[in-house]
Protein backbone atom coordinates (compact mmCIF):
# COMPACT_ATOMS: atom_id res chain seq x y z
CA UNK A 1 0.00 0.00 0.00
CA UNK A 2 1.44 3.42 -1.11
CA UNK A 3 1.37 6.40 0.95
CA UNK A 4 -0.93 8.30 -1.07
CA UNK A 5 -3.53 5.21 -0.94
CA UNK A 6 -3.35 4.93 3.09
CA UNK A 7 -3.99 9.08 3.21
CA UNK A 8 -6.74 8.45 0.92
CA UNK A 9 -8.48 5.78 3.36
CA UNK A 10 -8.00 7.49 6.09
CA UNK A 11 -8.86 11.15 5.30
CA UNK A 12 -11.26 11.25 1.94
CA UNK A 13 -14.29 11.01 3.92
CA UNK A 14 -13.38 13.31 6.59
CA UNK A 15 -12.08 15.72 4.40
CA UNK A 16 -15.43 15.28 2.03
CA UNK A 17 -17.29 15.94 4.66
CA UNK A 18 -15.71 19.21 5.82
CA UNK A 19 -15.85 20.51 2.36
CA UNK A 20 -19.48 19.57 1.91
CA UNK A 21 -20.61 21.39 5.10
CA UNK A 22 -18.54 24.21 3.70
CA UNK A 23 -19.32 24.26 0.06
CA UNK A 24 -23.04 23.17 0.54
CA UNK A 25 -22.68 20.82 -2.49
CA UNK A 26 -21.45 17.11 -1.94
CA UNK A 27 -20.01 16.96 -5.87
CA UNK A 28 -18.37 20.00 -5.22
CA UNK A 29 -16.65 18.85 -2.02
CA UNK A 30 -15.44 15.22 -4.11
CA UNK A 31 -13.84 17.54 -6.37
CA UNK A 32 -11.79 19.91 -4.27
CA UNK A 33 -11.14 16.57 -2.22
CA UNK A 34 -10.03 15.17 -5.95
CA UNK A 35 -8.11 18.18 -6.46
CA UNK A 36 -6.19 17.95 -2.50
CA UNK A 37 -5.40 14.69 -2.97
CA UNK A 38 -3.52 15.14 -6.41
CA UNK A 39 -1.67 17.92 -4.73
CA UNK A 40 -0.39 15.22 -2.16
CA UNK A 41 0.61 12.90 -4.70
CA UNK A 42 2.78 15.89 -5.98
CA UNK A 43 4.20 16.85 -2.65
CA UNK A 44 7.49 15.47 -1.64
CA UNK A 45 6.55 15.32 2.28
CA UNK A 46 3.65 16.37 4.29
CA UNK A 47 4.81 16.95 7.68
CA UNK A 48 1.10 17.10 9.55
CA UNK A 49 -1.39 14.97 7.02
CA UNK A 50 -4.61 15.81 8.04
CA UNK A 51 -3.20 19.61 8.75
CA UNK A 52 -1.66 20.08 5.62
CA UNK A 53 -4.74 18.03 3.96
CA UNK A 54 -7.39 20.54 5.31
CA UNK A 55 -5.29 23.81 4.80
CA UNK A 56 -5.05 22.91 1.30
CA UNK A 57 -8.68 22.09 0.51
CA UNK A 58 -9.91 25.21 2.85
CA UNK A 59 -7.32 27.20 -0.23
CA UNK A 60 -9.03 25.68 -3.00
CA UNK A 61 -12.16 26.76 -1.87
CA UNK A 62 -11.05 30.18 -1.19
CA UNK A 63 -9.33 30.52 -4.66
CA UNK A 64 -12.60 28.72 -5.84
CA UNK A 65 -15.07 31.30 -4.51
CA UNK A 66 -12.97 33.96 -5.38
CA UNK A 67 -13.48 33.12 -9.53
CA UNK A 68 -16.82 31.41 -8.82
CA UNK A 69 -18.95 33.95 -6.45
CA UNK A 70 -21.63 34.61 -8.90
CA UNK A 71 -21.96 31.30 -10.34
CA UNK A 72 -22.86 29.82 -6.64
CA UNK A 73 -25.36 32.42 -6.11
CA UNK A 74 -26.95 31.38 -9.07
CA UNK A 75 -26.83 27.64 -8.25
CA UNK A 76 -28.34 28.47 -5.09
CA UNK A 77 -31.30 30.19 -6.30
CA UNK A 78 -31.80 27.51 -8.16
CA UNK A 79 -31.64 24.21 -6.30
CA UNK A 80 -33.62 26.59 -3.60
CA UNK A 81 -36.18 26.68 -6.04
CA UNK A 82 -36.21 22.89 -7.37
CA UNK A 83 -36.78 22.44 -3.48
CA UNK A 84 -39.71 24.70 -3.82
CA UNK A 85 -41.21 23.01 -6.56
CA UNK A 86 -40.54 19.66 -5.80
CA UNK A 87 -42.42 20.22 -2.36
CA UNK A 88 -44.99 18.03 -1.52
CA UNK A 89 -46.83 18.28 1.66
CA UNK A 90 -44.62 16.88 4.18
CA UNK A 91 -44.84 15.92 7.80
CA UNK A 92 -44.74 19.20 9.99
CA UNK A 93 -41.80 17.65 11.71
CA UNK A 94 -39.92 17.11 8.11
CA UNK A 95 -40.32 20.63 7.36
CA UNK A 96 -39.57 22.24 11.02
CA UNK A 97 -36.14 20.07 10.68
CA UNK A 98 -35.38 21.57 7.34
CA UNK A 99 -36.12 25.26 8.28
CA UNK A 100 -34.40 24.89 10.94
CA UNK A 101 -31.45 23.30 8.77
CA UNK A 102 -31.97 25.77 6.46
CA UNK A 103 -31.77 28.26 9.26
CA UNK A 104 -28.44 26.60 10.15
CA UNK A 105 -26.62 26.87 7.07
CA UNK A 106 -27.71 30.71 6.63
CA UNK A 107 -26.67 31.39 10.50
CA UNK A 108 -23.26 29.99 9.32
CA UNK A 109 -22.93 31.71 6.14
CA UNK A 110 -23.24 35.23 8.13
CA UNK A 111 -19.98 34.17 10.17
CA UNK A 112 -16.60 35.19 8.65
CA UNK A 113 -14.94 32.76 6.58
CA UNK A 114 -12.09 32.01 9.48
CA UNK A 115 -14.80 31.77 12.25
CA UNK A 116 -16.65 29.45 9.91
CA UNK A 117 -14.26 27.19 8.70
CA UNK A 118 -13.00 27.07 12.43
CA UNK A 119 -16.27 25.49 13.39
CA UNK A 120 -16.79 23.06 10.39
CA UNK A 121 -13.00 22.06 10.79
CA UNK A 122 -13.07 21.66 14.76
CA UNK A 123 -16.89 19.65 14.06
CA UNK A 124 -14.68 17.57 11.79
CA UNK A 125 -12.62 16.23 14.72
CA UNK A 126 -9.85 18.26 14.15
CA UNK A 127 -7.69 19.20 17.56
CA UNK A 128 -6.95 22.99 18.08
CA UNK A 129 -2.86 22.04 16.73
CA UNK A 130 -4.44 20.81 13.11
CA UNK A 131 -6.53 23.89 12.78
CA UNK A 132 -3.90 26.12 13.57
CA UNK A 133 -1.94 24.95 11.46
CA UNK A 134 -4.80 24.78 8.48
CA UNK A 135 -5.82 28.23 9.36
CA UNK A 136 -2.42 29.85 10.05
CA UNK A 137 -3.27 30.91 13.34
CA UNK A 138 -1.34 30.22 16.86
CA UNK A 139 -2.36 27.58 18.76
CA UNK A 140 -3.54 29.40 21.77
CA UNK A 141 -5.47 31.63 19.39
CA UNK A 142 -7.66 28.72 18.36
CA UNK A 143 -9.53 28.29 21.21
CA UNK A 144 -10.66 32.20 21.53
CA UNK A 145 -11.68 31.72 17.68
CA UNK A 146 -13.65 28.70 18.42
CA UNK A 147 -15.62 30.28 20.93
CA UNK A 148 -16.28 33.83 19.52
CA UNK A 149 -17.53 31.49 16.45
CA UNK A 150 -19.83 29.59 18.55
CA UNK A 151 -21.07 32.94 20.01
CA UNK A 152 -21.15 34.57 16.95
CA UNK A 153 -23.11 32.02 15.48
CA UNK A 154 -25.87 31.32 18.46
CA UNK A 155 -26.53 34.83 17.77
CA UNK A 156 -26.81 34.52 14.04
CA UNK A 157 -29.22 32.08 14.19
CA UNK A 158 -31.12 33.62 17.18
CA UNK A 159 -31.51 36.27 14.78
CA UNK A 160 -32.21 34.46 11.95
CA UNK A 161 -35.37 33.45 14.39
CA UNK A 162 -36.48 36.37 15.14
CA UNK A 163 -37.09 37.79 11.32
CA UNK A 164 -40.33 36.94 9.74
CA UNK A 165 -41.20 33.21 8.63
CA UNK A 166 -43.42 32.73 5.80
CA UNK A 167 -42.79 35.82 3.51
CA UNK A 168 -42.34 35.03 -0.05
CA UNK A 169 -41.51 37.51 -2.31
CA UNK A 170 -43.62 37.83 -5.62
CA UNK A 171 -46.98 36.10 -3.84
CA UNK A 172 -48.15 39.57 -2.83
CA UNK A 173 -49.79 42.08 -5.18
CA UNK A 174 -48.28 45.21 -5.47
CA UNK A 175 -51.03 47.48 -3.91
Amino acid sequence: MTDIDRLFREYHQPLVRYLARRLGDRDWAEEVAQETFLRAVRQESIVSERAWLFAVATNLVRDEARKDARRRRRLELLREQARAEEAVEPEPLTLERSQEAAMARKALEMLCERDREALLMREEGLDYTEIATALELSVGSVGTTLSRARRRLVEAYESLQQSPRGTVRGTHAAS
